[in-house]
């Protein structure tokens, strides 16, 4: 047999795996690295987080995601570019295991969820020779295991796609395992480059729990912050948003688009909420010349609106003030928007999912190492992910 199936058959049979799990998002700030235990499986799961940290990607690797992500582009660039963010992937892992004293041989697994370039639920293709979704995530599998000699898990949205399924969000599954709680209704709000949450309530409920995205969350107000602050990637706390005021004619404008109507669950990407998306909103308002303060103070009651009536969609009225709402991702650290949140759900008890035992930024990695988990030793209903041998 070959010694890494016979070593993938072993480590799927211990009583637990330590687990790399890798993430990077829509905001392309870096890649986010958590080395956890995976005790278990399924609702037996016991996860430990041992260490986490995120390595930031240059200003000029950055440019080059960003590029990337359009419509149209360089065949070539793309096939590069799948090796090379596997390439700095598998560096950072070897940086952190070096920085923490664990030898590569002491992780049984890497999680690796790959950089979106392109997301294509079929309601945004709209092809009409192709009534199905797609999605595309570089960062190849084989670097990674080969760079590192570790096996990896990786291209996890592929096969949620294959089933029928959107491809995103995937954050419920583990959600699920982690976080359900027989007494408190929860949500988990995750504030990425776009929103989404999974609702678990404490008692069983049919259809329930669902993961769904909500619409922009931290895509534009990064995009709009980089094109008016030259040297700043985001709006730190939201200061610059909170000086603002937003727009009521522009935010109804940016409301208007079909994807905020439409039923939960859904998905949606930067694809769709770009500065293109932005750009003509403020063409049809006359708003073109509004001060940049206050189309971030607009932005955040967008992400805010979009959070507030998917929750409204899925929570019955009288639920609303029993839940508790765990925020995670990078809006999680915005002022601004986290008191917009608080406004749109007053009745909504608000925390930090570290309140839960995972820090907020690390969230999302950790989610990725259960996932991976369950594909090697877990129920096959969540077996998402290729299996990369080194």
């Amino acid at each position: 047999m070959n010694p890494y199936l016979a070593r993938l058959f072993a480590l799927a049979q211990q009583p637990s795996r330590r687990i790399i799990g890798l993430m990077s998002g829509t905001s392309l700030d870096g890649l986010d690295v958590a080395l956890c235990r995976c005790k278990g499986h399924g609702t037996q799961l016991q996860t430990t987080l041992e260490h986490f940290a995120t390595l930031p990607y240059s200003a000029e690797f950055r440019q080059r995601l960003r590029a990337i992500s359009q419509p149209t582009v360089a065949l070539q660039d793309v096939t590069i570019l799948n090796a090379e963010v596997a390439r700095q992937h598998a560096e950072m892992v070897l940086v952190c295991l070096q920085s923490w004293q664990v030898a590569a041989a002491e992780v049984d697994l890497i999680a690796s969820h790959g950089q979106t370039i392109w997301h294509a639920p079929r309601h945004q293709h709209q092809q009409a020779g192709f009534p199905h979704h797609a999605t595309l995530q570089i960062g190849d599998g084989d670097h990674l295991a080969a760079l590192t000699g570790i096996i990896t898990v990786a291209d996890f949205r592929q096969k949620h796609v294959a089933h029928g399924f959107e491809g995103a969000p995937l954050a419920g599954y583990a959600d699920e395992l982690l976080f359900s709680s027989p007494t408190e209704n929860r949500l988990l709000l995750n504030l990425g480059g776009i929103a989404n949450f999974t609702y678990l309530p404490a008692q069983p409920t049919p259809g329930l729990p669902l993961t769904t995205d909500t619409g922009p969350g931290n895509t534009l107000l990064d995009a709009v912050t980089r094109q008016y602050f030259p040297g700043r990637e985001y709006d730190e706390n939201g200061a610059i948003a909170a000086s603002g005021t937003a727009h009521p004619a522009l935010l109804q404008e940016l409301l208007s688009h079909p994807f905020f109507a439409a039923p939960l669950p859904k998905t949606t990407g930067p694809e769709l909420f770009g500065p293109d998306y932005l750009h003509e909103a403020q063409l049809k308002t006359g708003t073109t010349s509004l001060p940049p303060a206050d189309v971030l103070a607009t932005l955040v009651e967008l992400t805010a609106t979009g959070v507030a009536s998917a929750v409204q969609q899925c929570l019955p009225e009288a639920e609303r003030p029993d839940v508790a709402c765990y925020v995670s991702g990078g809006g999680s650290h915005n002022g601004a928007l986290l008191q917009a949140l608080q406004r749109h759900l007053p009745t909504a008890r608000f925390a930090s999912i570290d309140a839960l035992g995972i820090p907020a930024d690390a969230k999302e990695a950790v989610l990725f190492a259960v996932l991976a988990n369950e594909t090697v030793a877990g129920n096959p209903d969540i077996s998402l992910g290729k299996i990369c041998l080194p």
